[in-house]
């Protein structure tokens, strides 16, 4: 089989390599699935830089987070799924967790607790993004903060996958939003996708205008991808008791000094008005979510997408052998989806729907 493999840590261009590696074998309680699509995440290339949250043992099988495909064989003694069943796989590492699945590769061996059956009219673009960015949203809104109908919520970098992913679960439950972008461009498009209300960093103050909009009740629930002087900034917007929850530091993308990720907290804000600020790590949270926790959570999403109530952008397809590409295409500024390997297998190959 075709394998995607990093041979050190350094810049996925340089480090990855198409390898021919022997098909795995599942053991008990595993099976083998057969990979039909597969993203290509900013955390996936992090990973290989050894800038994220943990580091695996090099050489490794490039993707950590999520695929779908078909199972294609299942190893003695396991129950619950049947051969040609299509199934997201999780990939996503526990932490702390057992070693890294690699989900860039033809063929991988995974435990059956982290498959979860698709149905087919779920496209391939779709069933292989489930497991991160839809997740995420869910947690945070109903898991992390619990936000109630009618209650706002406050989130930075609304123009993301997982911010639009929050605006249309929020707009489901009943739960207003307030939208930081940064450009005056993204407005109309944030609203038009049904953020209830949107602040422009490039020419509006953002506590003042959070302060307008919510008024003497204040907003007490937030979420930011951002971290710096913009995370900062919601953590002074909100009210006393407020909590944020920090999942991303999309400010110092490029940052390799650790002690330059920082957020700027006012401590006269955080001791006198007892507001909370706390991070969120979807690795972390796969390590400290039951089996059935996690597949509840999962399943819960896969139904959202298919009822049409979450839409995940399409993503862009790339044979393997374009590694190069898709990893370029991966960061590029103002790119319109989310680059994908795709293989061949006589089903649905195509990558968006």
């Amino acid at each position: 089989m075709r394998a995607l493999v990093a041979g050190r840590v350094g810049e996925p261009a340089d480090v990855l390599r198409l390898e021919s590696r022997p098909v795995p074998a599942p053991g008990a309680g595993q099976a083998l699935v057969r990979v039909t699509a597969t993203p290509v995440h900013a955390s996936d290339l992090h990973v290989l830089r050894g800038r994220y949250g943990f580091s695996p043992e090099f050489p490794v099988v490039g993707g950590h987070m999520e695929c779908v495909g078909r199972v294609e064989a299942l190893g003695p003694d396991t129950d619950g799924l049947k051969i040609g069943e299509r199934v997201v796989a999780v990939a996503v590492p526990p932490v702390p967790g057992p070693p890294v699945v690699g989900t860039w590769q033809e063929y991988l061996v995974t435990d059956t607790h982290r498959l979860l059956p698709v149905p087919d009219r779920l496209s391939d673009s779709s069933a292989c993004q489930l497991a991160v960015n839809p997740l995420t949203a869910l947690l945070l809104v109903t898991r992390e903060l619990r936000v109630q109908p009618g209650e706002w919520l406050l989130q930075t970098a609304a123009g993301s996958t997982v911010g639009r992913l929050v605006i249309q679960l929020a707009r489901h439950l009943g739960i207003p939003t307030i939208n930081v972008v940064r450009r005056r461009s993204a407005v109309a498009e944030i609203k038009a996708l049904g953020g209830d209300e949107v602040i422009c960093t490039e020419d509006e103050d953002l506590s003042r205008r959070v302060a307008e909009i919510a008024g003497t009740a204040g907003v007490h629930k937030a979420t930011d991808c951002v971290a710096g002087p913009v995370g900062a900034q919601v953590s002074q917007a909100l009210a006393p008791g407020g909590e944020m929850v920090v999942y991303g530091a999309l400010s110092t993308h490029r940052q390799t000094d650790p002690a330059a990720l920082t957020i700027p907290l006012q401590a006269r804000s955080v001791i006198y008005e007892a507001k909370t600020v706390r991070g969120f790590w979807l690795n972390r949270w796969f390590g400290a979510a039951s089996s059935e926790d996690a597949l509840l959570a999962l399943s819960e999403v896969r139904n959202l997408v298919t009822d049409g109530v979450l839409s995940i952008p399409r993503g862009r397809p790339f044979p393997l052998e374009r590694f190069t590409e898709a990893v370029a295409f991966a960061e590029a500024p103002g790119r319109d989806a989310k680059p994908l390997f795709v293989f061949e297998d006589g089903g649905r190959s195509e990558a968006d729907g």
